[in-house]
């Protein structure tokens, strides 16, 4: 095994003092991809390692860094609901407004997977609601179609 696939191998058993150590031997892990594109930042938000994805934002993750589907940590972690991830991101100026191959953004996953408070803290950072994706859609649109009322007020 390779230090990057131990890297990822790290990140994902959630052991916060190793990927420090590792990040001291070694700054330029926390720019690395997997085989998937994923970045380290990205492969720690979708695992809700919290702790982990700090540490990477301390080296200076790139907040906005895309995996080979054009994904950012913000729009990865948006669907499934880690509200405090959601929070760190934007707070670390995550594009609220990033969108990946297909154009979809934080706000339309969150949208999609009735995630009502990643939604409010997305509007709340100015999530543009006008922007549709490759299928013409805003998130209103997939409100709507899945008959997400409450979210659709907001929208």
């Amino acid at each position: 095994m390779n230090e990057n696939e131990l890297f990822f191998r790290t990140i994902q058993s959630g052991n916060t003092e190793n990927i420090k150590l590792q990040l001291d031997r070694n700054p330029k892990l926390v720019s690395i991809t997997d085989a998937r594109g994923f970045t380290p930042l990205i492969f720690a938000s979708y695992f809700d390692k919290e702790d982990i994805a700090k540490v990477l934002l301390e080296h200076h993750a790139d907040i906005n860094g895309k995996d080979a589907s054009g994904n950012t940590a913000l729009i990865g972690v948006s669907f499934k609901g880690n509200l405090a991830l959601v929070e760190m991101l934007l707070k670390h100026n995550a594009n609220v407004n990033a969108q990946n191959n297909n154009g979809t953004t934080a706000l339309m996953y969150a949208t999609q997977y009735n995630q009502e408070a990643v939604v409010d803290v997305l509007l709340a950072h100015n999530a543009d609601k006008s922007l549709k994706d490759l299928e013409g859609k805003t998130a209103l649109d997939y409100a709507k179609e899945k008959e997400l009322k409450t979210i659709a007020e907001k929208l």
